[in-house]
C-alpha cells in the first residue's frame, strides 16, 4: 500500500455563516494541496459553526441543515475538491427527507460524495438525533472511518471502528475549554483571544495548560497507540460562538507521537505522511492479535441505560431551555 499523505487544518469558524466558512475551507484546501496533501480534513461543523446551535430551535435547526449529497454546501465542497483534486471533510447539520436533523460529517472528492457519517453521541440541540452505525470507506487504498467528538470518549466507538478495519481514523472535534468535573477544567476568557497578538503568551498558557492541550494529550494518543491506528484530529481556534477555543489540530501515528500539528494563533493547515508499515509494527496491532473475546464478549454487549450529561450545555442556556 502506497503512502497516503493527509492534512488537519484549524480556523475560527463563523456561527451560521456557511459562506465564510466555506470560503475558509477553500483558502485551507489550497494551501494543503499546496504542501503535497492527497486529503485534508477540517473540524466538526465546520460548514455551519457548532456551539450556537444549542441555542436554536427545531425550526432554525431545519433551517440551517441541509440534505446530504444534494445540499449547496455539499456540492461547494465537491468543487472545492475539484478545484484542488484533494479529498476533503468537513462537518455540518443535516436534515432527512423526513426532516429529522443529524450532526453529519462527509467526505468528498471531485466526483462526488465518498462517505457519510452521522453522530453517535449529539448533545448540541435537543432536536439533534443519534446515528446509528460506524462507517468505513477506501481512500487511495486505506480504511477510513469517522467518530465525531464525544464519540472517541466512548472507547468502545474507537475499538469498533478499528475492528470493522480502519487503519485511519478522522476524530473531527470541537473540544478543550469547557467546564467538566475533572481538576484544571473551565472556560477561558475570550479577552486572551482578542489580545493575543499583543500579549501571544497568556494565550498560550491557557490554551496549552490543563485546560486545552494538556488535557487532550491525556487520552487522544492513547486512542491511536491502544488501537494502533492512524488518527486525525481537527478542531476550530478562535471564538466558536460565545466560547474559545484552541485548536491543536493534528495527526498521531499509531505509536501514539504526533507527527503534525498546528500551533499558530490563528488559522492554520499542516501535512504529515502516513507509512502502512508502522500499523503492523505498533503495539495496539498486536494487542487486537492477542484479544480473547469469549472472557467479555457478553460483558461488553450487557444492556444498560444511557445518562449522557454534558456540564457546559447546561449552564446559562435559558434560550435552549425555552426553544426546547
Amino acid at each position: 500500500m502506497n503512502p497516503i499523505q493527509i492534512a488537519t487544518a484549524q480556523f475560527e469558524n463563523a456561527s451560521g455563516n456557511k459562506a465564510e466558512n466555506l470560503a475558509k475551507i477553500r483558502t485551507l484546501s489550497a494551501k494543503a494541496a499546496q504542501q503535497g496533501a492527497q486529503v485534508v480534513a477540517f473540524h466538526e461543523c465546520s460548514v455551519t459553526g457548532y456551539t450556537f446551535a444549542r441555542q436554536l430551535s427545531r425550526e432554525q435547526m431545519l433551517e440551517l441543515a441541509e440534505p446530504i449529497p444534494e445540499g449547496e454546501s455539499i456540492q461547494t465542497l465537491i468543487q472545492i475538491a475539484r478545484e484542488n483534486d484533494i479529498i476533503i471533510l468537513a462537518g455540518l447539520f443535516e436534515k432527512d427527507a423526513d426532516n429529522q436533523l443529524f450532526k453529519a460529517y462527509v467526505c468528498v472528492d471531485k466526483n462526488g460524495l465518498i462517505a457519510k457519517y452521522r453522530k453517535l453521541h449529539p448533545f448540541i440541540n435537543p432536536h439533534v438525533l443519534p446515528g446509528d452505525q460506524y462507517v468505513i470507506f477506501d481512500l487511495l487504498g486505506w480504511k477510513c472511518g469517522i467518530l465525531i467528538c464525544y464519540d472517541n470518549n466512548i472507547v468502545e466507538n474507537v475499538r469498533a471502528t478499528t475492528l470493522l478495519g480502519a487503519d485511519i481514523i478522522f476524530m473531527p472535534h470541537v473540544t478543550m475549554l469547557t467546564p467538566s468535573t475533572r481538576p484544571g477544567a473551565g472556560f477561558a476568557d475570550p479577552a486572551l483571544w482578542e489580545n493575543r497578538h499583543r500579549d501571544p503568551t497568556s494565550v498560550r498558557l491557557e490554551f496549552d495548560g490543563m485546560k486545552g492541550r494538556a488535557w487532550l494529550m491525556k487520552w487522544l494518543p492513547a486512542r491511536a497507540y491502544d488501537n494502533g491506528i492512524y488518527v486525525v484530529f481537527s478542531n476550530p481556534i478562535g471564538m466558536d460562538g460565545d466560547q474559545l477555543k484552541n485548536g491543536c489540530s493534528m495527526i498521531i501515528d499509531p505509536f501514539g507521537d504526533i507527527l503534525a500539528e498546528c500551533r499558530l494563533l490563528g488559522d492554520e493547515v499542516v501535512t504529515a505522511t502516513c507509512y502502512r508499515e508502522k500499523l503492523e509494527q505498533s503495539g495496539g496491532h498486536r494487542y487486537k492479535l492477542a484479544r480473547r473475546p469469549e472472557l467479555y464478549q457478553s460483558i461488553l454487549g450487557k444492556p444498560h441505560t444511557s445518562n449522557q450529561k454534558v456540564i457546559w450545555l447546561h449552564q446559562d442556556d435559558t434560550a435552549a431551555e425555552k426553544n426546547q
